[in-house]
């Protein structure tokens, strides 16, 4: 069966369903999303699941995760699934209930995996690693673990430097894992299959390239530096033939690994919540600092072609509202400039936002700078990293103060209203006069806005300062970690000159830093100490709200661990638990870059032409300059002729599909020239008063789309499903992608900030199903003019609506089926002014419809009262008193309510009407308490159902899909207007007739 079978994908009950609507955000844990993966297992030879150590909105977001589903996937005997670590919330729920983590695909649980795959992404995320395991039904410790127990994989940033977590994994793959993870994973399940044991696995595993089993290795104290390193192989170590150094593996042509450009699009909303392309892996600059830097070299480029192809299929296909642009250092990509004016245009046509991340305080020239705010940004983000020159030097960062002054100008000047600017405190060799440096540069960059006299609308300039972590693999690994107690003192400081400069300051946690070192430059020791924390309640340590310093403090002292030996300076002559993994540099390279950095000397960027700090922007400047590429001996091997010619090759691609494009831009306009009579055109005069004007730029991509003429659709849906969980901010983001998906425009609005037009009815409890939800938005439809004009009939608007309904279905996501379609003629009443009710039913069993059937008629004869809990305050009571809730009487607004016995179905009406200074008992209840009132108990929010909306007609109820077209004033004298009196009395005859 394929990954598409019906019978793979057919819906099932859920195994949290029952609880789900208990929790915040339940659409993190049920899957079901647009271009999700779904394989039977009949002919697959391993399973895999990536469980990512963070919530579903951060994984979902991460590009690895991404990467390596579609690289599984893609294989027709192998399987990628996804689970991510629950809130607090649903970890209570499982505990409780005695179940395990399941996987979005399938829910099954992550001890029946043949793989199951971590990615380390920061070092503060081990918790979440142990909670995972357990929550998944796997013993923690690796060597607890049966012959039945998944093999555990760890991967990503941190696998370089994984000491304090090998006693939970079985191996780490060191590196980039395209061309190594599907070969390892086949190895594995196939051995699985044939009965080998976890010896044996490991052992075959040992051999690949990239992969270390921590459990064939042992390690000793380094008299120098006191920590536990890597001493040698165990024999079962030497038996296995593994190596004694870890080599990382790394691709060598990234285009052989295309960006994926389908992806399961999140209903929950991710933290990056956009279409975002990976287009360069490694960095020319060097900054000391950055273990990116290091452990992604070389710097590897995607075919610019390439990458215009995946962001617009990317947005094509799940139908995103923005996309990104992602690399280390995207100013410095070397064709950057002419990809982002090449890409900006086919954006502009689909109404699309454009994030460029990573940048750096230059290169960011004027018209590149005006294709960005055309598409929606307003505010840019970069990174100075240090407040003064000399820092900067130390830390090899190449930006000056006038490139960071002179980008500013440029930015405010073209009415950009925020700036963004990273800053690190806490650096070696760092003074006093360099922290004040971080808020002086906000100052500067501030006074700039008021040089250009922007004083009544001054940019927000917002400086966000983090702690040096000295992580291993940089220049910096030996060196000390700044004090908490000098770090309050900095905070401190900073802040009071953020607020004598009006700035926006945000800083980053200082303890996390300090927990983040020692497990960043931790030994096999802080294995100890994660497990006693984890075990005392540790999880989410990046996440404000559930991080505990004091857990930490007594994790350490019960496991007799002193933190001063990883946030002191060690020797530069000591060996360090890193030095087995082999990331690929000349050795004493780290070590004289640090020599440097302590007397303020820089190196050149990397792979960039002599004393260049960008690269030249069209095929001719880059064909003159004869500057040699600078190469200062890392020891990862770099051909700069081929880096060269490669750079040309994506020059003159970009100015083919520049070619290409002005060629179709040209055809465009003759066809619509040709197909656009001045004849048949309504004058936009006949539509004053109905077409405002918007607040955007002339150039914006959002200007047309805010004040052309528009059609009002009114859509009706059912959610079923794993739609239920989705509320109604996610239906915001749903219902729009489903529009691009469709190719079909929507109207945007017309302040700053445009958003899609768009009105829903009321909105439902998580967990509720619906038949016949609505919305109304406004699209720009062909013939719209004539729309508005009232010149369409209405077999031309059924017309339309028919095909526009079937378009929307084709690409409805999952759960979200659309069962109606009509388009609102001009001056008809909103769906605001016309939702007066609503039909409910609710799911029983046998023996609860016959309870609720024999206790309805006494309850529905006097009042219904609920008590509903107080709603939650900032302020703070007396000592001893407790809030009060408030009692409903919900039997007001019940219109109707039986039970069907043989189908097992509570049904009501609700009266949701709301008239002008209305008071009493009743007023604005909740569906979920009127299902109480009913039952007698509660009832869990996803066997509730809303059957359809209701208006009100001549004194009844009817619904709002039947309803005939109910104009407001203004409507009925537009309607007039363009069809005459005659005819619209002639109309209203036959619709009461009918009626």
């Amino acid at each position: 069966m394929s990954c598409t079978d019906p019978a793979i994908l057919a819906p099932r009950p859920h195994p949290y369903a029952e609880f789900l609507g208990k929790v915040a955000k339940p659409g993190r844990y049920i899957g079901g999303e647009e271009q999700q993966r779904v394989k039977a297992e009949a002919g697959l030879v391993c399973r895999f699941v990536l469980a990512f150590p963070d919530l579903y909105e951060v994984g979902m977001s991460h590009l690895g995760t991404r990467i390596l589903y579609n690289l599984i996937n893609n294989a027709d005997d192998l399987a990628c699934e996804r689970a991510f670590s629950p809130w607090i919330d649903l970890e209570a729920e499982l505990r409780t209930r005695g179940l395990p983590l399941v996987s979005l695909e399938t829910s099954t649980p992550l001890r029946d995996f043949d793989v199951v795959g971590v990615s380390l992404q920061y070092e503060l995320c081990y918790t979440n690693v142990l909670l995972n395991l357990d929550l998944g039904g796997i013993p923690l410790r690796a060597a607890d673990r049966g012959e039945r127990d998944p093999i555990v994989i760890a991967g990503g940033p941190t696998a370089t430097h994984p000491e304090p977590l090998t006693p939970f994994v079985d191996l780490c793959l060191v590196g980039e894992a395209e061309e190594v993870l599907p070969g390892l994973l086949r190895t594995i399940g196939t051995m699985r299959r044939a009965g080998a044991t976890r010896a044996e696995i490991l052992a075959a595993t040992a051999k690949v390239p990239g992969i270390y089993v921590p459990s064939f290795y042992f390690v000793e104290r380094d008299p120098r530096s006191e920590l536990l390193v890597v001493a040698g192989r165990t024999p079962a170590g030497i038996a296995a033939g593994a190596p004694e150094r870890v080599t990382r593996v790394w691709v060598r042509d990234l285009d052989e690994y295309p960006f994926p450009t389908e992806f399961p699009v999140p209903y929950a909303e991710a933290i990056f919540d956009r279409a975002a392309v990976e287009i360069t892996r490694g960095c020319t600059e060097g900054c000391r600092f950055c273990q990116a830097g290091i452990i992604y070299r070389p710097v590897r480029e995607r075919d610019p072609k390439a990458i215009v192809e995946a962001v617009l299929k990317g947005i094509d296909a799940a139908g995103f509202g923005e996309t990104s642009l992602t690399a280390l250092s995207t100013a410095d990509v070397s064709c950057i400039d002419p990809l982002i004016k090449e890409l900006v245009p086919e954006l502009k046509r689909r109404k699309v936002k454009l994030g460029v991340a990573s940048l750096r305080a230059y290169g960011l020239n004027d018209s590149l700078l005006d294709e960005i705010k055309s598409v929606g940004i307003n505010g840019l983000t970069f990174a100075p990293e240090a407040g003064t020159q000399r820092m900067r030097d130390v830390i090899n960062k190449n930006v000056s103060d006038e490139d960071i002054l002179d980008s500013a100008r440029r930015i405010f000047e073209r009415g950009y209203d925020r700036i963004k600017m990273y800053f690190i405190m806490g650096l070696p060799t760092e003074t006093e006069a360099d922290v004040v440096g971080i808020a002086e540069t906000g100052r500067r960059v501030r006074e700039v806005a008021k040089q250009l006299g922007l004083h009544a609308r001054m940019p927000v300039v917002t400086v966000s300062v983090s702690q040096h972590v000295p992580k291993p693999h940089t220049p910096f690994q030996w060196a000390a970690m700044e004090g908490l107690q000098d770090l309050y003192g900095k905070v401190k400081l900073l802040r009071e000159l953020a607020k004598r400069y009006r700035l926006e300051l945000k800083t980053h946690n200082q303890q996390e830093s300090w927990l983040e070192c020692l497990f960043a430059r931790g030994d096999r020791d802080m294995a100890e100490v994660l497990e006693r924390a984890y075990k005392a309640g540790a999880r989410f340590e990046g996440w404000r709200e559930c991080f505990s310093f004091e857990r930490w403090l007594q994790a350490l002292a019960d496991a007799g661990v002193d933190p001063n030996r990883y946030t002191r300076t060690i020797p530069v002559d000591a060996r360090l638990p890193w030095d087995h993994i082999e990331i690929g540099l000349e050795s004493g390279f780290l070590a004289e870059e640090y020599r440097k950095a302590l007397k303020s000397r820089v190196s050149p960027p990397c792979g960039k032409p002599f004393g260049a700090k960008v690269h030249a922007t069209t095929t001719e400047a880059a064909e003159a300059d004869a500057r040699r590429l600078v190469c200062y001996d890392c020891g990862i091997a770099c051909d700069m002729s081929e880096m060269r010619q490669e750079r040309l090759v994506a020059l003159r691609g970009l100015g083919e599909l520049k070619d290409q494009r002005h060629g179709r831009e040209r055809l465009e306009a003759e066809d619509a020239a040709t197909r656009a009579s001045p004849a048949d055109l309504v004058p936009v005069e006949r539509l004053r008063g109905r077409l405002n004007p918007s607040q955007h730029a002339d150039d914006s991509a959002f200007k047309a789309a805010a004040e052309s003429p528009f059609c009002r659709v009114r859509l009706f849906f059912s959610k079923s499903g794993p739609m239920c969980f989705m509320g109604h901010l996610d239906l915001l983001r749903v219902i729009p992608r489903m529009l691009r998906r469709a190719g079909i425009e929507v109207a945007f609005s017309r302040g700053f900030t445009p958003m899609p037009r768009m009105s829903f009815g009321p909105a439902l409890a998580l967990g509720v199903a619906a038949r016949e939800e609505v919305v109304e938005l406004d699209l720009l439809l062909p013939g719209a003019r004539e729309d508005m004009a009232g010149l369409w009939s209405d077999a031309q608007r059924a017309d339309e609506a028919a095909a526009l309904q079937e378009r929307l279905a084709a690409v409805a996501p999952p759960g979200l089926a659309i069962v109606g379609l009509r388009i609102v003629a001009p001056g008809e009443r909103r769906i605001g002014e016309l939702i007066a009710g609503a039909d409910y039913s609710v799911t029983l069993a046998a023996d609860e419809a016959a309870t609720v059937a024999a206790a309805l008629p006494g309850r529905m004869a006097g009042p219904l009262w609920i008590e509903r809990a107080p709603k939650q305050s900032r302020k703070r009571l007396p000592a001893g008193q407790v809030a009060a809730g408030e009692a409903i009487d919900v039997r007001p607004r019940i219109v109707a309510a039986e039970v069907d016995l043989a189908a097992g179905l509570l049904r009501f009406r609700l009266d949701l009407s709301q008239e002008p200074g209305e008071e009493g008992q009743g007023k604005g209840v909740r569906p979920r308490e009127v299902v109480l009132a009913l039952c007698g108990a509660p009832v869990a929010d996803h066997r509730v159902c809303r059957d359809r909306l209701l208006a009100r007609s001549e004194g009844a109820y009817v619904g709002l899909r039947e309803l005939a077209p109910v104009f407001n004033a203004m409507g009925e004298r537009w309607r007039r207007e363009a069809l005459g009196p005659d005819a619209v009395d002639a109309a209203a005859t036959a619709a009461s007739s009918e009626a």
